[in-house]
C-alpha cells in the first residue's frame, strides 16, 4: 500500500471511531447525524396526542382480564402497601399498612380476610385505653391464620373488596387530573413508554408502553399520593375458595368491635 493510500484508508479509520463515539455517547444520534426516530419500532402510540394516548391505556386495560397491581397508595394520610392479583371476578393478594398486614382472596361475590392474631387483637380494644383484652386475645387466637368470610352487609365490605376489584380500582387510578401534556420517553419493567401527565406531573403521571398493546406500565399518583406498577396484563390467575376447614364464618358482622 502506498504511503498516500495509507493515509487515506488512516483518516477513513478515524472518522469511523469518531462517528462510533458519538452514537454511543448521546441520544439521538445514529449514522454521524441522521436522527433517530424515537417511534421506530414501537406500536405508534407515541405519535398520538396526551388525550388519545390516556384513552388508549384506558382501553387496554379494560380490555385484559387480569394485571398485577403493585406498589403504594397513600389515603387519608396512611400508606398501603399493595400487591394484588385482579381478574373480572376475583382477586387475591396482601395490603399491609404502618403497623398492619393482612390478605384478601375474593372469589366471585365471596371476600375473605386472611391475618395473624396480633391483627385481630388490634381490632378488638375493649380493655384500658383501647388496648386488647384477654378476651379480645383469646378471639384473636382463634382467628390466627384463618380465612374469615367478610359479609357482604358489614360495614367492612365495601372498603376491603375494592382492593380487589379490577375495574373499580383502575377506573380510580388511570384518570390523570389537570392539563394532559405527552411526549417524553422513557421505561417500565424493560419496556419503551411514553408519559403521559397531568398538570406537568402534578395531576400524575402514566407511563404507557410502546410495545405491543399500549397498556399503562407504572403509575405516580397525582399529590405523590404512590407510586403502582401494573404488571402480568392478561395472565390466566386462577382464585378457589379456600378449603373449609381453614375458614370461619360469623354470619351477618365480623368481631371487630
Amino acid at each position: 500500500m502506498t504511503a498516500t493510500a495509507l493515509g487515506r484508508a488512516r483518516r477513513t479509520a478515524l472518522a469511523g471511531a469518531v462517528c462510533i463515539g458519538l452514537v454511543a455517547g448521546m441520544t439521538g444520534l445514529v449514522g454521524c447525524g441522521a436522527e433517530e426516530d424515537p417511534d421506530a419500532g414501537t406500536n405508534g402510540v407515541g405519535k398520538l396526542s396526551a388525550a388519545k394516548i390516556q384513552r388508549k391505556a384506558q382501553a387496554a386495560a379494560k380490555s385484559a382480564n387480569s394485571v398485577r397491581l403493585a406498589g403504594s397508595v397513600v389515603s387519608k394520610g396512611a400508606t398501603y402497601k399493595l400487591d394484588m392479583k385482579l381478574t373480572e371476578d376475583g382477586g387475591s393478594g396482601e395490603v399491609r399498612s404502618k403497623d398492619r398486614t393482612f390478605e384478601l382472596l375474593r372469589v366471585g361475590g365471596q371476600l375473605y380476610l386472611k391475618a395473624d392474631a396480633d391483627f385481630w387483637a388490634s381490632q378488638g380494644g375493649r380493655g384500658e385505653q383501647g388496648a386488647p383484652d384477654s378476651a379480645d386475645e383469646v378471639a384473636a387466637d382463634k382467628l390466627d391464620g384463618k380465612y374469615v368470610k367478610v359479609p357482604e352487609g358489614d360495614p367492612a365490605y365495601k372498603q376491603l373488596s375494592g382492593f380487589t376489584d379490577k375495574g373499580l380500582l383502575l377506573d380510580g387510578l388511570l384518570t390523570l387530573h389537570g392539563k394532559l401534556s405527552a411526549g417524553e420517553r422513557g421505561t417500565a419493567d424493560g419496556k419503551r413508554t411514553v408519559k403521559v401527565s397531568g398538570d406537568k406531573g402534578a395531576g400524575g403521571t402514566l407511563h404507557v408502553s410502546l410495545e405491543g398493546t399500549a397498556y399503562p406500565l407504572r403509575l405516580e399518583r397525582a399529590g405523590g399520593a404512590g407510586t403502582l406498577r401494573l404488571t402480568d396484563w392478561g395472565t390466566d390467575f386462577q382464585f378457589r375458595k379456600p378449603d373449609g376447614r381453614d375458614v370461619l364464618d360469623y354470619g351477618k358482622q365480623l368481631p371487630t368491635s
